[in-house]
């Protein structure tokens, strides 16, 4: 989904000289698995150390991505012999893992987007922690912050295959260039941008808020950089109220910026797509809009602009010298046995290797830190992902993580709380109030 510019070869590092299992493993441990080059999958010997197993595995992935992912698992297959089949469940993935836990039959890997029923199913006893050398693969390759969000109760049971960075402001270069705007450094310089597009006649920035997640992951990147990352956890539990003074500070930066005349007026009436359109269009009405990687996406289907020439991205601004952070999500792979040939392809999922099948074909950015992002099939992914990977803060999107009554309902919770501060946006207290209101009833239940 994050770019529709596609590779038409694409470049893998090369595993040499050990069994398959072996091979599997070294490729992991190491980061590197041999030497990037131009060499295709095929350089990798074939195997049949599970020659006859069949394994299972699931994936909320269809279209393009579906296709990509399945070459990822082809070449697990033809490294090791295993048969591996694929399902995808959209976007009804608790219900599709609840139905065949009833029934007995889970697959044996299954890829999710919501860390919080990784968790559930890990406290249930329904999946597995990952064996000791997923974890070496693990901890070779992924952040610390990374590694914690595959981790309950100080046990290992994800490896985070797909990620999205959700802290990326775009912008129309050829708006920007006319008003004698640029990408600034930090949140002053984005205000300051956001005036000379303003002057220049058009909306510095457009928001598309009829309802309420767009305004959520506002609030998240605010708060990640006013408050940093152990205060954003702490909230994310309901540690903390949201009446805390960390949260006022962030509503108040918000607050700043949504009563401006930066922001185009309209956007409690206006949906997401809408607002991209606003910046990327045939007749651009402003020159900005934040939004996650995603964008890019929005932008091709319009068909107006292009990505990566005059449709660009800079990283959400720093606050008050914060160091580089991401507020993202991803997709975490879970397995439901422990049966040697489900460890391997946990063990293959964990490698830069698997990564680098899909990498040059778009629409995937991993959260990986040994694939090599010179395969990124454009600067534009390739600046996504190193932005990512790169990031010395890295959160989980906060609603993702919170009860479904406060974080991910339309008309209610989170989202609608912020809807009401941005028709609103003097009301720090009384936004902060009711949050915390709706943030106590949903924790408790």
């Amino acid at each position: 989904m994050h770019t529709t510019r596609f590779a038409r070869s694409r470049t893998i590092r090369a595993t040499t000289g050990l069994a398959a299992a072996a091979l599997l493993l070294t490729a992991c441990a190491g980061g590197n698995g041999g030497s990037s080059g131009d060499a295709g999958a095929g350089d990798a010997p074939a195997g049949d150390e599970f020659a006859g197993t069949s394994l299972s595995v699931a994936a909320s992935w269809s279209g393009a991505e579906q296709k990509n992912f399945e070459a990822v698992l082809d070449e697990f297959s033809r490294q090791t012999g295993a048969d591996v089949s694929y399902t995808s469940f959209g976007d009804n993935g608790p219900t599709y893992i609840s139905g065949q836990l009833e029934g007995g039959s889970p697959p044996n890997v299954a890829v999710l987007g919501q860390p919080a029923l990784m968790q559930s199913l890990a406290a249930d006893g329904d999946i597995k922690p990952v064996a000791d050398e997923v974890s070496t693969a693990v901890n070779d390759n992924y952040s610390q912050d990374w590694i914690d969000l595959g981790t309950v109760d100080d046990q290992l049971y994800g490896v985070w295959f797909k990620a999205a960075n959700k802290s990326t402001v775009w912008y129309n270069a050829d708006v920007y260039d006319e008003a004698g705007a640029e990408a600034p450094e930090d949140w002053d310089g984005f205000t300051e941008q956001l005036g000379l597009v303003t002057d220049a006649g058009y909306a510095g920035v457009s928001v598309g808020a009829d309802v309420g997640w767009p305004l959520t992951d506002w609030f998240e990147n605010v708060y990640l950089r006013t408050a940093g990352p152990d205060k954003y956890d702490q909230l994310t539990k309901h540690e903390i109220p949201w009446t805390d003074d960390s949260v006022k500070e962030a509503l108040t930066v918000l607050g700043e910026l949504w009563g401006s005349d930066l922001v185009q007026p309209g956007g409690d009436q206006r949906d997401f797509p809408t607002s991209v359109t606003e910046v990327f269009g045939s007749d651009p009405q402003a020159g900005t809009v934040f939004e996650g990687d995603f964008v890019a996406g929005n932008i091709t289907a319009d068909g107006n602009s292009t990505v990566g020439e005059n449709a660009l991205f800079y990283d959400f601004p720093s606050i008050n010298g914060s160091k580089p952070a991401v507020v993202g999500g991803g997709d975490v792979a879970v397995q439901f046995d422990d049966d040697e040939a489900t460890t391997a392809l946990m063990a293959f999922l964990a490698s830069p290797e698997a990564a680098e099948i899909w990498v040059p074909n778009g629409g995937l950015t991993s959260p990986n830190t040994g694939v090599d992002t010179s395969l990124y099939p454009d600067d534009t992914s390739r600046q996504i992902a190193e932005a990512l990977t790169g990031a010395e803060d890295f959160r989980f999107d906060l609603s993702d993580l919170a009860p479904s009554a406060f974080g991910g309902t339309p008309g209610q919770g989170f989202w609608q709380e912020m809807i009401s501060f941005y028709q609103r946006p003097d009301d720090v207290d009384g936004a902060a109030q009711r949050l915390e209101a709706a943030a106590a009833a949903a924790y408790a239940k």
